[in-house]
């Protein structure tokens, strides 16, 4: 009884086995490369596949995925003779199991070393300020160059980056101080611009200005001129209005004497030819009403030569005048 039941246990054990062997779950995005006696047969899919236990084997599982690889630092030198450290990042996909598994003994270090074959070639036709500058294209030749000879091994080349470009300390330094001195020219450029363009807006600002205040003086002068001329206008046709003789205007000359004598600088005066004829019928017309009362303007110390009366010149001048009608 008791070998019996052992050879039960012993065959539900080797069904267990293989039923465990026969039925393979592959989990999305990978797959599973199948050998019988050594040798492919297939490739197993995402999902539950059945193989024959003990004579298919699973040879490699992949994962399909897109993968990232950085790659440590590589002297490259440049066309310039320069050393430069250049650190490298590939993004890759296997696309073919099969041909990635026995096609290439390891992708991941072919790819490694193609990586760093193809970028001193291209490193090598570039000086150094080529190299800092042609990240993209340095990128883009990387990648096609890689894309193509890694094809026949199942692998898609998706990008290459180039993660930094380190040049050596002394250069490093000599291009710090170029960017330095670069910086500050265009710092004392920006300024001088700034000086400039602010002395301009200020000589705008002051050209404007003394328009503005011509233009306000010009006008206030005009109005100023316009203004005395109407009074004067008006003053000259109320006379004339008024008809005044000579004689009201001497005498309103006679009172505005004090007023002209007021300034210091008043020491030439101006009198019109019209005014001294004025004066003289003023003065006649005052003399007419003497201190005598008579109205005859005799006086005892003016005695004529001509005459034996002792009637003077000045008496008979004096005399035609008043018998002279007034002028209007």
């Amino acid at each position: 009884m008791q070998p019996i039941i052992i050879v039960l246990i012993i065959l539900v054990v080797l069904v267990f086995i293989a039923l465990v062997k026969t039925i393979q779950v592959i989990p999305q995005a990978s797959a599973a490369i199948v050998e019988r006696f050594g040798r492919y047969t297939r490739t197993l899919n995402a999902g539950l596949n059945i193989v024959v236990p003990f004579i298919d084997s699973i040879r490699n599982r992949i994962d399909l995925r897109e993968q990232v690889v950085p790659f440590p630092p590589q002297p490259v030198i440049t066309q310039d003779n320069l050393v430069v450290n250049i650190d490298t990042v590939i993004y890759y996909q296997v696309t073919d199991a099969r041909a990635a598994t026995y096609e290439v003994a390891s992708y991941i270090q072919a790819i490694e070393q193609l990586t760093v074959t193809t970028l001193r070639n291209i490193i090598g036709g570039m000086d150094l300020e080529r190299t800092l500058t042609s990240r993209e294209e340095i990128n883009a030749a990387l990648r096609g160059v890689l894309d193509e000879a890694t094809g026949k091994w199942g692998i898609r080349v998706n990008r290459v980056e180039l993660k930094a470009i380190e040049p050596p300390t002394s250069i490093q330094d000599s291009m710090e101080k170029q960017m330095r001195a670069d910086r500050d020219k265009r710092a004392a450029i920006l300024q001088a611009e700034g000086v400039r363009q602010s002395e301009i807006l200020r000589a705008e600002g002051e050209k404007q200005s003394s328009i503005l205040r011509a233009e306000g003086e010009a006008k206030a002068a005009a109005l100023k001129a316009e203004g005395e001329a109407q009074a004067i206008r008006t003053v000259f046709e109320s006379i004339h209005a008024g008809d005044a003789d000579q004689k009201l205007l001497a005498y309103q000359y006679l009172q505005m004497l004090p007023k002209i004598a007021e300034g210091d600088a008043n020491k030439l005066w101006i009198v019109p030819s019209e005014i001294g004829d004025a004066l003289k019928g003023l003065s006649g017309a005052m003399g007419n009403f003497g201190p005598m009362g008579g109205g005859s303007g005799f006086n005892p110390q003016n005695t004529g030569k001509d005459g034996g009366d002792g009637t003077g010149a000045a008496d008979k001048a004096a005399a035609e005048r008043r018998e002279q009608p007034p002028i209007d």
